[in-house]
């Protein structure tokens, strides 16, 4: 299991190395001057450590940036540091994806199994959670729900990201918990795929072997020059994908299935029919 830093910490190192590139000092020679180890550099630099201002001053000064840039990295690395509304539900999320995904100006996602964690209401949250966690209290499963809703919070506003979901029919059909939760459930990925940001695929059953069937995975996006990310999570943790080559292969893994996919308008249309067969009581 690997942890991803977050978008700004991220760009602080990748600064950070194309600053030293550019002062043409080699990692072992630009440790040795700011009195670090090769490890802590190298962690630096691939934003597995975030420094502190002084450190970020130092190697300002080494690297020959003046005061308005440095001034920027200083406060660049204080903002990767800040807390975000996530970490009031601590307990819950594990790892920086949260963070990721609320920094995210796309997110793309495949669910072969579930209603993307992002789209589902409070009933069916609940039923999923229960099932995937039975050692939690109800308590407990309470604030699971509680977390899993603040999410959505993020595809509100001026600034929500865009979120291109794609889910396998079976997961639509797939009972969970009483016929009402299902129907109110599809009642709402029906209603939310009309909005402006979100466009979400069925990829129908007759579609056969595909892609996907190693199991879900999303893609995160941030615009400017800070590379994609991908992620995966499994019941041993949370998996990041950060090599160009590996987000490269998901994001064409992401391509081939949507073309696959019925279109929005044609996906509607199957929810709907779906939906008749979870009808409420």
């Amino acid at each position: 299991m690997t942890r991803s830093p977050t978008v700004r910490h991220r760009r602080l190192g990748r600064e950070l190395r194309r600053l030293r590139e550019q002062a043409d000092l080699s990692p072992e020679e630009a440790a040795h001057q700011l009195g670090w180890s090769r490890s802590k550099l190298n962690r630096v630099e691939n934003a597995r450590l975030l420094l502190g201002a002084t450190d970020i001053s130092n190697a300002c000064d080494l690297y020959g940036v003046d005061s308005p840039g440095k001034a920027g990295l200083i406060q660049l690395g204080k903002d990767a540091g800040k807390r975000g509304w996530w970490t009031a539900y601590s307990d819950v999320f594990t790892g920086s994806y949260v963070a990721l995904e609320t920094e995210a100006t796309a997110i793309r996602t495949w669910e072969p199994i579930l209603v993307p964690g992002l789209l589902q209401n409070e009933d069916y949250a609940r039923e999923i959670i229960r099932v995937a966690r039975p050692e939690l209290s109800e308590s407990e499963v309470d604030r699971h729900v509680d977390a899993r809703m603040a999410r959505k919070i993020n595809l509100l506003g001026t600034r929500a990201p865009t979120l291109h979901a794609l889910i396998d029919e079976g997961a639509l059909r797939r009972p969970v918990g009483s016929a009402g939760t299902m129907a109110r459930q599809l009642n709402d990925i029906l209603q939310v795929a009309n909005w402006s940001n979100i466009t979400f695929q069925v990829l129908p059953l007759a579609a056969g072997a595909h892609g996907g069937v190693e199991g879900a995975f999303s893609v995160l996006s941030f615009g400017d020059e800070d590379p994609d990310v991908g992620y995966t999570e499994c019941p041993s943790g949370d998996v990041y994908v950060e090599a160009a080559d590996q987000v490269r292969r998901l994001m064409l893994t992401f391509e081939r299935l949507a073309s696959m996919a019925l279109s929005p308008e044609e996906s509607a249309v199957l929810i709907a029919a779906v939906r008749s067969n979870h009808d409420l009581p």
